[in-house]
Parts: structure tokens; C-alpha cells; sequence
């Protein structure tokens, strides 16, 4: 694609670095067909090749976002099935990250938009005022419907709908700590501990720190840790992101001069996703380039480092699992095989739905924001997962698993849960209550 950016432009480096993804852009539109808002609204401007015509207008003419800019860029979900279709490798994800920062800074949304994306910033990336605001939405249910009714309000009718009847309660795993290696240890990692998830599923990482010390690996839970700035991030509150990404960095890379670390786990998708490119985030930060370097080399998904620990073939558990893979996971982080070699190992059937490459319609605060679309990718979603008549639904992305088991009746596990299971840890409640397709 050719561009005309002026060298005064060009000196800001955000913009440098848009200018290279855009030239490498063909028109080709082989994008348009893997992307999940133009195959459900069949508009060209909620195609990638469309938003990227819009960045490139926008950005090219030095001029502030306007509504229609920020309608298709917020209809994004940031899913990159684009980048894994894409045949010049146009590097869409840092530019639609630089976009939704521009947004941010030029355009003014509507007061009830700004008050709903204040209150999933000031809320979501903090575990405690997280649980407090799930626990007042018992009192806010019953007007679910009411809020759908209008359309500004519609984002929180989505809130309510997606709140839990209830919630566990805060596990130890959710304070810092250390967790020694049964027997001989063979490695030291560190292990996020989230924001979102904590709350809504604590097992998740419950189950990865006794399969891990059932392993041998010695995993620490670090004082100061704080949300990887994902959720802010993708909603181009860049400052918020980056600070979060700064303590990170700090916490991790004491973890590292203290004892030494052989990765950083990581049992949420999208928080991987967003860990590995702190390098790319903080590239233009002098103190922090380098050491931001080091944590995105070290951040490895759950199932990415469990694939090393060479784990041995267990016997069949006669339960079928349909596998979801996270966008985050798929094309975010290229993990495509692991995840399902280890159910297979563990003694899982494993099926692929059809349309795996499509996002479920969670995307983080995607299906607050965008409740319409959401809702036709999570019924398009739930229906190619049932057409493989599972057992059992395993993927690794927390916002996935909340997205999914609102359309669904067939239970839905993070893979490290079945893992751990199958590695001699606890049974989870959801295969107790299959007890009958289980084996004597």
C-alpha cells in the first residue's frame, strides 16, 4: 500500500511504525474472510483491509478520529484471525493498538459511552473492586431487561448478564507466596495471578500450582503483581497499560535476581498475549526497553510450558472434549497444537468444532461494549461446539470460558483443569456430575 506521510509525521514513532505495518498491506482480502465482524455484518469497513483504509486516512491526514473511525474500530475485537490469514504479514494488531490510542486522545464519545468504558477501566483491572461490584449486581438483575431496552444503557444489561449467581471464595493461591516442588525440584517459575480471573474462577490457578508442584517445578506467587493492562490496553488507555506493565516488569524481573526463573506463567490467553509484547509496548522507554525485553521472552501460556515437561501418556478417561481456542491463544500467541496434545496424552477425546478460527464474542470487554454482535458470535460459536456432541468444553482463556458457558449447558473446564485432574489432582465438580459416562 502506498502512503503519504510526511517526514514531520514520521518523526513521532508511533506513527513511523504504523506507516511500515500499512505499506506491507496488498488489498489482497484474504483477511475479510476470517474475520469474524464482516463475515457476521458483511460490511466492508468491518473488514480488517476496511479499518485499515480508515487508520491509514486518518493517520495519513492528521486529523482527529471521527464517529464513524471509532464505530468500525470499536467493532473490532481485536481477534487477529487477520494475521494468521494474512499473506504479506501486515502486523495489524500494533496497528489497531495505535488507532484505539489515537481515539483515545482526540476523540470525545458520548457521555454515556466515556461513564460505561470509565467504569470497566476504574473496575475490571482490580480484583477487589471487581468482586465488590459482582456482588451488588445480585440487587441490579431483575432490571437486566431494562437496561437492554435503550441503547446506551445496553452495555449494562450486558454486565448483568454476564455477572455470576455467585462467587467463590478468594483462595490462598491469591496471595503471594511460594509453592515448593514435591521431590526433586526441576524448575522455579512465576505464575500470574490475574485480575478477572481470581474472582471468577480461582480453581484455574489452583489446579496449576498442585499439577506443577506434583511436577517438580516450584512456582511463586509475587508480592506487588498487578492486572497485565490488557483490558485498558485494548481500550487505548495506553498510560494505565504501560504503568501496569512497568510494576509487572519490576515484580517478575526481582523474582529472576532473587532465585532465577524459568518462565512466567500465565493461565489467561489474553493476559499472554499482552505479556509477550511488553517488548513491543515499552520499546520506546530507555529504562525499561530491555527489561520489558526479558519478561515478554520468558512469559510462556500454561499449556506452551507444560509441553517441555515431557508428561507421560495417561489412560483413556472416556470423555469427549471439544477444544476452544482462545483467539488470544490461536492467533495472538500461535499455539495451536499443544493445548489438545496434552488433553490427548491425558486421556481425553478431543474434537475440533467447526469455524475454529472464529472468536466467541468475549474479547475482553467486547461483549459488554458490543453486546449485539457479541451475542451472534457466541450463538454461531456454541452451535459448532454442540455439533461435536462433547462431553465437556476445554479451552484457556478465562473471558471464553465466561463468554461460552452463558450459551451453553455442556460444561465448560480451562484445559489445566483437566490436566491436573488427569495427573492424579482433584476431580472437578463438573466431572463428578458426569459420573455416569465415567469409567469404574
Amino acid at each position: 500500500m502506498q502512503t503519504n506521510f510526511t517526514a514531520e509525521q514520521l518523526a513521532d514513532p508511533h506513527v513511523a511504525t504504523s506507516e511500515k505495518i500499512l505499506r506491507k498491506c496488498v488489498h489482497c482480502g484474504f483477511c475479510t474472510a476470517t474475520c469474524p465482524t464482516y463475515v457476521t455484518l458483511g460490511n466492508e469497513l468491518d473488514s480488517p483491509r476496511g479499518r485499515i483504509y480508515l487508520i491509514k486516512d486518518m493517520l495519513e491526514n492528521g486529523r482527529p478520529a471521527d464517529a464513524e473511525v471509532v464505530t468500525h474500530i470499536d467493532r473490532c475485537l481485536s481477534c487477529l484471525a487477520c494475521t494468521t490469514t494474512c499473506p504479506s504479514g501486515v502486523d495489524y494488531m500494533h496497528l489497531v493498538d495505535h488507532a484505539r490510542m489515537h481515539i483515545e486522545e482526540t476523540y470525545r464519545r458520548p457521555f454515556w459511552n466515556r461513564l460505561t468504558r470509565n467504569i470497566l477501566a476504574a473496575t475490571l483491572p482490580y480484583p477487589s473492586r471487581f468482586r465488590l461490584a459482582l456482588k451488588a449486581a445480585a440487587l441490579g438483575r431483575p432490571f437486566a431487561g431494562f437496561f437492554k431496552r435503550f441503547k446506551a444503557f445496553e452495555p449494562f444489561g450486558a454486565m448483568l448478564d454476564l455477572a455470576p449467581k455467585t462467587l467463590p471464595k478468594a483462595p490462598a493461591s491469591s496471595k503471594p507466596g511460594t509453592y515448593e516442588a514435591a521431590g526433586e525440584r526441576r524448575g522455579r517459575v512465576a505464575i500470574l495471578s490475574g485480575c478477572a480471573q481470581p474472582v471468577l474462577k480461582p480453581g484455574i490457578n489452583e489446579a496449576t500450582i498442585r499439577l506443577l508442584t506434583r511436577l517438580g517445578v516450584e512456582v511463586v506467587a509475587p508480592a506487588g503483581e498487578v492486572c497485565c493492562g490488557s483490558l485498558v490496553h485494548h481500550m487505548g488507555r495506553e498510560a494505565q497499560a504501560l504503568e501496569a506493565a512497568r510494576r509487572n516488569v519490576d515484580v517478575w524481573l526481582a523474582e529472576v535476581e532473587k532465585g532465577g526463573l524459568d518462565a512466567i506463567i500465565i493461565t489467561a490467553s489474553g493476559c499472554g498475549t499482552t505479556i509477550k509484547d511488553y517488548g513491543f509496548m515499552l520499546r520506546l522507554d530507555p529504562v525499561y526497553a530491555g527489561k520489558a525485553a526479558r519478561v515478554s521472552a520468558l512469559a510462556k501460556d500454561v499449556t506452551e510450558y507444560l509441553a517441555t515437561l515431557d508428561l507421560p501418556q495417561q489412560e483413556a478417561k472416556g470423555l469427549t472434549v471439544a477444544y476452544h481456542s482462545a483467539c488470544s491463544m490461536q492467533h495472538g500467541q500461535k499455539i495451536t497444537m499443544a493445548p489438545k496434545t496434552l488433553l490427548k496424552k491425558a486421556g481425553f477425546t478431543v474434537r475440533d468444532p467447526a469455524e475454529g478460527h472464529l472468536c466467541c464474542g468475549s474479547a475482553g470487554t467486547y461483549n459488554i461494549l458490543q453486546p449485539e454482535i457479541s451475542a451472534k458470535l457466541k450463538a454461531r460459536k456454541v452451535k459448532n461446539i454442540e455439533a461435536t456432541k462433547p462431553d465437556l468444553i476445554a479451552t484457556g482463556n478465562i473471558g471464553c470460558i465466561t463468554q461460552i458457558a452463558t450459551g451453553t449447558a455442556v460444561p465448560i473446564l480451562h484445559t489445566v483443569e483437566l490436566l491436573d485432574w488427569a495427573y492424579g489432582g482433584e476431580k472437578p465438580v463438573a466431572i463428578s456430575n458426569l459420573a455416569t459416562k465415567m469409567p469404574a
